[in-house]
């Protein structure tokens, strides 16, 4: 290609982000054909340092949703069979651990009841909830647990298709596999812009003139570099509208803050509640309270535990470059809760914590896949990116092949307009954290 009578590269993929949807998309589009000429872009210095780093790199196949199970469960048996293979993603099965009052476990089983596939759980009344688990149960008799209008734990469901992995080996492993299949990669390097550029050029310096058809023909960076491509996927995450809106296209997503504070096992009662095996022989379960839905994953190595809660309303959806944590979010909120459940915890604050982002579907809060012309949007993750992240990036190839029916881990037939803006198909989950 010429441009200005210079000869400047041209790709045939160019991918903006090295997430894990990024990675995920470009892998299986160069497996499917490894003769394409494939960039990855990315502002940080190596792949998945963004959101995708900062994630919980929790997973389920425990969804109300079929989209979403069919999503899950393709990404989780693909990562656990590599695992099964040698490769080491950092699995823990640990499970799920649903902790449930009287009222939300009801509300739970009505759903189960109707649900047209089969979830994989087992119900825990108190006494063996209790064996496995040294929960508070009985917070009503607590006089701050009153005034916060918290619940009795009932019950426990857990489901044992369902832990955690390591993020960085996730990515690792990708990345591996693109190196291999000559992927290249520019790290460092921020996309400011998608080149706008005519189907049809004349030549002529100031095209696209608004009488030509228009297409995505590549990136702009921050330093004025150009990089040309037949095809561009945005894998972007949290960044998607700051490069989509400056063309017109609306990708249907919003950034909103969210925070994991690490606490350490520093006492007897701590490292007894991250050793507990009731409901597998590894330690603690990923554990959710009651409304409110604060989450404690066990993280064994580090004797530690991450603590999150999801909070919706009175959160903005806004951003900043760099996320900052807020401590007092843990102290004011999370931990007066925490407290009352599990008491272990009590005079112990995070020695660390972080702030990333969950990139939501203002849609319906579930990933957004879909193809305009020469451009594929690949975003949404909604918190549940690295759980989804293989199927994802099956699903943005078959669009890259002009392919209806996505085939992802497994043989499951996915049609790609379930994931789209027109044709889109997800019912509302029900299940959320």
């Amino acid at each position: 290609m010429y441009i200005l009578g210079e000869l400047l590269p041209r790709y045939d993929v160019i991918i903006v982000g090295s997430g894990i949807f990024g990675l995920a998309s470009a892998y299986h589009i160069l497996r499917t054909d490894p003769s394409l000429k494939v960039l990855i872009i990315d502002k940080y210095p190596g792949p998945g340092m963004g959101n995708t780093a900062k994630s919980a790199a929790a997973f389920r196949v425990f969804f109300s949703s079929e989209v979403n199970y069919k999503l899950a469960k393709s990404s989780v048996m693909y990562y656990l069979d590599l695992s099964k293979k040698g490769v080491d993603l950092g699995i823990k099965m640990v499970g799920y651990l649903w902790l449930e009052s009287e009222e939300s476990f009801n509300e739970k089983m009505e759903v189960l009841s109707k649900l047209k596939f089969q979830l994989e759980y087992k119900i825990l009344d108190e006494s063996n909830l209790l064996k496995a688990i040294k929960v508070n149960t009985r917070v009503s008799t607590l006089e701050e647990a009153k005034l916060m209008g918290l619940h009795d734990v009932k019950y426990g469901i857990f489901v044992p298709l369902a832990g955690f992995l390591d993020a960085d080996k996730l990515v690792k492993y990708y990345y591996n596999e693109l190196n291999e299949l000559n992927c290249e990669f520019k790290f460092n390097s921020k996309v400011a812009k998608l080149i706008l550029e005519p189907k049809d050029g004349l030549g002529i310096p100031g095209e696209p003139f608004i009488w030509q058809d228009k297409r995505i023909g590549g990136v702009m960076l921050e330093t004025g570099e150009k990089i040309f491509s037949d095809m561009v996927v945005t894998a972007t995450g949290a960044w998607t509208s700051q490069l989509l809106d400056q063309v017109g296209i609306d990708a249907h997503v919003k950034p909103k803050k969210r925070q994991i504070f690490v606490v350490k096992a520093v006492s007897d009662a701590l490292l007894k509640l991250l050793e507990s095996r009731g409901v597998n022989n590894i330690g603690m379960p990923f554990t959710i309270l009651p409304k409110p839905r604060i989450y404690i994953r066990p993280e064994f190595e580090g004797k530690s535990f991450w603590i999150s809660y999801s909070d919706d309303l009175g959160r903005p959806y806004e951003f900043e470059e760099e996320p900052i944590p807020e401590r007092e979010f843990y102290t004011k909120g999370i931990y007066q809760v925490l407290i009352q459940y599990f008491p272990q915890f009590k005079d112990v604050y995070p020695y660390n914590m972080w702030a990333g982002y969950y990139t939501y579907s203002t849609i319906d809060k579930q990933p957004i896949v879909f193809r305009s012309d020469d451009l594929i949007i690949v975003t949404g993750g909604s918190g549940s990116g690295i759980m989804k992240g293989d199927a994802i990036g099956r699903v943005a190839a078959a669009l890259f092949y002009d392919k209806k029916i996505a085939t992802l881990y497994g043989g499951i037939k996915f049609p790609v307009r379930y994931l789209g803006i027109i044709g889109r198909k997800i019912e509302v989950e029900k299940f959320v954290l």
